[in-house]
């Protein structure tokens, strides 16, 4: 392996002028600059980074914990997360939790023990406050991403679940639907908390009745239970029935739309069907569902740069929280109104 006292002897310098041009110091003349970087390039020298690492306390690498890659909002939250810091100089590693609070804590020892410079993390559950405090305990930096956990005080990057929430149902509401059922993640993560409190008052504020019914917990991740429920609603009698149902995530819209499709019912000509989250480049329900689209993008890119300045000491003393807006894009799914006197479709 090429070493920099190779480089030094070959320029006939010395090792601490070749490190002064790896590091850009600008104490070096542009001649012997230009003579060490061509050897550099020649021997195709790679730095150590251990043992650069040794000497800075930094080893350049950051990490993104998120809880499913196979989520393509997370897809793109890494795409924004890899563009900051390659932008900045780092390098990114990134871990998948599943949502399992286990996984998450295998991982972050793992981090810990890498000796990562800062943690951007989408947190598994409001249970994952020990983990993150571990990270606090060897002073590593982190900015919680999506997700928000109680008293926990630090830098965050989150949606407007209530606003959003609101809209979706607000939309439903003027087709006319009455019954609206909602689909939604375990309430021990914030998310779905947030979601399922704006679902509550927005129909309370537009006099319709909160039916228990109509609520259900699933969960984020793909595969899950959504059939069951669908069947559930279904077995209701029919002046029970929802005529319109809000999924709170892309993978439990586009379930939901699947096993209506399943059991025989129309969308949205029986149940129109809206969701939190759209399915970028995924499938071709993108082109039917009515969504609420995150910028997944700046998610990364901005939780990145609010870790970068943490690490970097230039960030403000007080934590900060950015709350993004979704943007909502009304499709097939949904454009069907209902008749208002007997709830039926039209």
């Amino acid at each position: 392996m090429v070493t920099i006292y190779d480089i030094a002897k070959k320029a006939n310098v010395s090792a601490m002028t070749v490190s002064r041009v790896i590091n850009k110091s600008d104490k070096i003349s542009v001649k012997t600059r230009e003579k060490v970087e061509a050897i550099i390039k020649e021997l195709n020298y790679l730095p150590n980074s251990s043992a650069r690492s040794l000497v800075s306390k930094k080893t350049k690498i950051l990490s993104l914990m998120i809880t499913d890659i196979a989520n393509p909002f997370f897809t793109s939250v890494a795409r924004g997360a890899e563009d900051k810091a390659m932008q900045m100089g780092y390098q990114l590693m990134l871990c998948n939790s599943d949502e399992n609070l286990e996984k998450e804590s295998k991982y972050i020892d793992m981090l810990i023990s890498a000796g990562t410079d800062g943690v951007l993390i989408a947190p598994a559950n409001d249970s994952s406050k020990k983990n993150i405090q571990t990270l606090t305990k060897y002073n590593i930096p982190f900015v919680l991403l999506d997700r928000h956990i109680k008293d926990l005080k630090c830098d965050q990057v989150l949606s407007d679940n209530e606003t959003t929430t609101r809209r979706l149902l607000e939309h439903l509401i003027k087709q006319g639907h009455k019954r609206i059922a909602i689909i939604n993640g375990p309430l021990d993560v914030a998310t779905a908390r947030e979601r399922h409190q704006a679902y509550c008052d927005t129909l309370t504020a537009h006099g319709l009745e909160i039916n228990s019914n109509l609520i259900h917990q699933s969960h984020f991740l793909q595969d899950s239970d959504i059939s069951k429920i669908i069947k559930k609603m279904l077995d209701l009698p029919e002046n029970e029935r929802p005529t319109a149902i809000f999924a709170t995530s892309n993978f439990i819209g586009v379930d939901t739309v699947k096993f209506l499709i399943k059991y025989n019912m129309k969308v949205p000509e029986d149940i129109a069907v809206v969701c939190y989250d759209g399915l970028p480049n995924y499938t071709e329900s993108e082109l039917f569902i009515t969504a609420a689209e995150q910028p997944s993008y700046h998610f990364g890119y901005m939780g990145m740069q609010m870790l970068i300045e943490r690490i970097e000491n230039t960030a403000p003393e007080m934590p900060r929280k950015i709350v993004l807006p979704a943007e909502i894009h009304i499709r097939k799914s949904s454009l069907h109104e209902i008749d208002k006197n007997n709830e039926a479709p039209r």
